[in-house]
């Protein structure tokens, strides 16, 4: 279970500046809708069928009024509690906590985003254990239950700020984390558990040449690493004779992500003897969260990049994580809030430490949303272009009309060509058009 910790009063010192306005909400809404998978997605040895969009509208004292929206994943968010409940029955109780936010925010006036997310933790952490009634409710529930809310704020910062980009409405004290502009984003192409091989040939075909690579297979701890040695045997045989134009000697990327399933270094280290057995071991660019974040074995010696993600949910565990040899921040501005991401890509610039963007299934908008975060971070080490996880596209029925929500569904920069996003100038300046409305979200909510 994710620790909680206290809140460092200087960091609610450096969240905002005088020069920021004070703005004071006066009134909040919300709705939602359920999307569904085209198959069940499998991940920390369960699955989703469903994911539910959240929208939250906030109104200022000075009459502005802005939409933010969230995707939900109780599954990433705390397994366990995921497991009590129907999949609706959980999405439900996320939903109140987001509620229970709206009323906090109305309860408190704030300069920036980052001071709000400060003042209501607490009480939405209290809230949230309340609703699920798990004393040990895993934060980064928590966190997804803020991330309309606090997005929405956001926008509502920057109008009343008239900051009209994304580089614009990062605070002074964060900018220089963010400060990067790269021309591509490589993608990352999700493998869950079951897909096709064939999937994986046709992506390659389409040039993806990075590959995420879901391991933690359902099961006892044996269990799962036979069958995630097994799966990593059949993918890169199916991929290693395979080229592309974007790494130095023409291979195929890996990486792995287990979501924390592993519960010894000595099992992770087994699964890693067979990626060298086989000859994959080379390929890996990284592993994303392998232990179970109770596991504080140093991984520095494993001879691989060691990304730390649901156990990096703040400052002080993210620094715990790199003390033991973690050397990968994987941001989720998408599901941890972005208030939260903008602090730790603070920390990971002044440590010298890399960066990506880990996906949480979401919609064509907040695609758009994390793309801004991983532009702006600095190049990821061997590839030399920003890397972010998008998934949603093989994996929401409706993926074509939910892209028709988003307001630059035609640029350039939205599609995906080669395995990469590639951005220009028009996406700097419209910063991937975050800040234009959505004719579908607005429509959800009534004038009151």
């Amino acid at each position: 279970m994710a620790a909680i910790g206290s809140l460092d009063l200087s960091d609610m010192a450096h969240a905002s500046s005088s020069a920021d306005k004070i703005i004071s909400v006066t009134n909040t809404q919300s709705n939602f809708e359920r999307e569904p998978l085209l198959r069940p997605f499998g991940f920390k040895g369960g699955y989703l069928t469903e994911l539910w969009q959240i929208a939250s509208q906030l109104q200022s004292s000075s009459g502005i009024t802005k939409i933010g929206i969230a995707t939900q994943s109780v599954l990433y968010g705390d397994a366990d509690l995921f497991t009590l409940h129907s999949e609706a029955g959980g999405n439900a109780l996320m939903y109140v906590l987001a509620n229970k936010a709206l009323d906090l925010v109305r309860q408190n006036p704030f300069r920036t985003p980052i001071e709000l997310l400060e003042k209501i933790l607490p009480q939405i952490i209290a809230e949230g254990k309340k609703i699920t009634g798990k004393g040990d409710l895993n934060i980064n529930f928590i966190y997804n239950a803020l991330v309309s809310v606090d997005n929405a704020a956001w926008l509502v910062y920057a109008e009343e700020n008239k900051h009209h980009t994304f580089d614009a409405m990062i605070p002074q004290y964060y900018k220089h984390a963010l400060s990067h502009r790269n021309e591509k984003i490589a993608i990352m192409y999700q493998i869950p558990y079951g897909m096709p091989m064939g999937e994986l040939v046709s992506a390659a075909n389409k040039g993806y040449f990075v590959f995420k690579i879901k391991t933690g297979s359902p099961g006892t701890q044996e269990e799962m690493l036979r069958a995630d040695m097994e799966r990593l045997t059949l993918i890169h045989n199916t991929l290693k004779d395979l080229r592309t134009d974007h790494t130095a000697d023409g291979n195929m990327i890996y990486t792995m992500d287990a979501n924390a399933r592993y519960d010894k270094k000595e099992t992770l280290q087994k699964y890693l003897d067979h990626a060298k057995r086989i000859g994959a071991f080379d390929r890996i660019l990284l592993y994303e969260e392998p232990l179970n974040e109770k596991n504080e074995e140093n991984v520095s010696d494993l001879g691989i990049r060691v990304g730390a993600d649901e156990s990096a949910h703040d400052e002080a565990s993210a620094i715990k994580r790199l003390d033991l040899g973690y050397n990968v921040l994987v941001l989720k501005g998408i599901a941890k809030t972005l208030s939260m991401s903008v602090k730790l890509a603070k920390l990971a610039a002044d440590r010298n430490v890399p960066c990506m963007c880990a996906d949480l299934t979401v919609n064509p908008i907040l695609v758009d949303w994390h793309k801004n975060l991983a532009a702006h971070l600095a190049p990821f080490p061997v590839i030399n272009m920003g890397l972010m996880e998008t998934n949603g596209d093989m994996n929401y029925t409706n993926w074509d009309v939910m892209t028709n929500y988003h307001p630059a569904s035609n640029a350039s920069w939205f599609q995906r060509r080669n395995g990469v996003f590639e951005l220009n100038k028009d996406f700097y300046n419209r910063s991937g058009g975050i800040f234009e409305p959505s004719g579908h979200y607005d429509g959800m909510f009534k004038t009151r």
